[in-house]
This record gives structure tokens, C-alpha cells and sequence, in this order.
């Protein structure tokens, strides 16, 4: 049984999300590097690159960075971005990593966390940015706030974007998230391209616990790149920042 992350990251998905935009990631990029106090040439994981925006804000910024990515194809348009061949691009399942590690951090945002239906699942991902990570380096994991998700759901939303019309439903079921995206192009009668997200919620107490069973130190919680302070109630992100302890 193929999971929706081994289809939904192709070439739909540079339609639907073609409106984040790289001048954004450069801004996160710098509110991160001041959390996580890296040094020049500091060597930088970026678990589930995508297209590769951060990472290239990230070795726009002096760093050494590594992009890991399950999607052939968001990697193929990270490598046409980075027509200097700055960043070290790898195709990888984030549960198995095949690297030596010793980096001085690792990050993973936008969500690019809780595909998986067990718990063990999600726990060899930390495991593995544990793995990464030198002692004493730090990390990111940039999550979206659950009570805020269940609170502001959209459950249907429809736009038109290049002869595309897509519509997406949104439901929150058995402890997941859950979006259905349709795309039909415009003026075709075919059925429409139908694909599936879903991500496991977590409260901040649950993926402390995780984060604590892996063998990671959370060190601080953010709401967002603009928000110092996380607040169960209204921030829309909860953006762990912390670090592996030196043994």
C-alpha cells in the first residue's frame, strides 16, 4: 500500500503550493539562526527540503547545508535553483538516513513532520535528527499549534491559479488532520487529480514527551517566526528549538 507522502510530493503539488515565497524563507532563516546561535560554516541539516528554499537562504547566509527530501521531483527543482551547486542535495526517507552526521544543527519545518500513523514512526525521525546532530547541537522542528488548527479549520477552499482550479477539504479525524485536494484543468471534462495530506496532531505536552524519548533537550517554544512566545490558544505555530545533550 503506497502512503500519501510517496505521491502527493510531485508535480501537483508545485501548482498548489507555488505561492510560498523564497523572500519569506529568507526572513525565517534569519530569525532561526538567531535561536539557534550558529557560528559561520556551521554545517546545517535541512530534514525535508522541498523545493529547497530554506536550504538555500540557509547557504546564502554562510553555511554548510545538506537537503534531504523523499520527492525526486521538489528535489529536482531545488537543484535547478541552485545553479551555484552550493547545497549537498540527497533523496532519503527522513526515518533513514544515510549520513555520517556531526552536523551543528538540524531543521525541519513547515510541518514536514507527522506523516505517519504510529507514534514509533514519528519517534525514529527524532531518533534520527538525534543521530545527526553532534552533541551539544541544535535543533529545529516547526510544527503547526493544534488547538489553533482545530479552532481555524477551513473545511473547503476553491481558487483558480494557471488553468488550474483546485479545491481542498479539510477535516480533522481519528487524532490526524486531513486535506483532500482536487485540481481540474480548466475546461476539461476529465475527473479531477485527487490527492491526499495527513498529519498526526500533537499538543505541545506530546511532542515534548517524544522529543524527550528520543534523547533531545527542548530548550524553548515559539508561536511563529514573529512570536517570541508560544500561546496554546492563539499561535498559530509551535516552533521547537533545543538540542542534543553532550553525554
Amino acid at each position: 500500500m503506497t502512503e500519501w507522502y510517496e505521491e502527493s510530493f510531485g508535480e501537483d503539488y508545485l501548482l498548489v503550493y507555488k505561492h510560498r515565497d523564497v523572500q519569506g524563507a529568507y526572513e525565517e532563516v534569519h530569525k532561526m539562526i538567531n535561536w539557534l546561535k550558529l557560528e559561520q560554516q556551521a554545517r546545517v541539516l535541512d530534514l525535508c527540503c522541498g523545493m529547497g528554499r530554506h536550504s538555500l537562504a540557509l547557504a546564502d547566509a554562510g553555511f554548510r547545508v545538506t537537503g534531504i527530501d523523499l520527492s525526486d521531483v521538489l528535489l529536482r527543482e531545488a537543484r535547478q535553483m541552485d545553479t551555484e551547486n552550493r547545497v549537498e542535495w540527497v533523496h532519503a526517507d527522513m526515518r533513514n538516513l544515510p549520513l555520517q552526521g556531526g552536523f551543528d544543527a538540524v531543521v525541519n519545518l513547515f510541518t514536514s513532520f507527522g506523516y505517519f500513523r504510529e507514534d514509533g514512526e514519528q519517534l525514529k525521525v527524532l531518533q534520527g535528527i538525534r543521530h545527526m546532530l553532534k552533541p551539544g547541537g541544535s535543533y529545529i522542528i516547526d510544527f503547526m499549534n493544534t488547538s489553533y488548527v482545530t479552532r481555524h479549520l477551513v473545511p473547503h477552499s476553491k481558487r483558480e491559479t494557471e488553468g488550474h482550479r483546485i479545491e481542498e477539504f479539510r477535516q480533522i479525524k481519528d487524532g490526524f488532520v486531513q486535506k483532500e485536494i482536487h485540481i481540474t484543468d480548466s475546461g476539461s471534462s476529465q475527473k479531477p487529480r485527487i490527492h491526499e495530506e495527513r498529519v498526526k496532531l500533537y499538543t505541545r505536552e506530546q511532542l515534548s514527551e517524544l522529543l524527550q524519548e528520543a534523547g533531545l533537550v527542548v530548550d524553548q517554544v515559539h508561536g511563529g517566526y514573529d512570536e517570541e512566545q508560544y500561546d496554546e490558544q492563539d499561535s498559530p505555530r509551535m516552533i521547537f528549538v533545543g538540542h542534543r545533550p553532550v553525554e
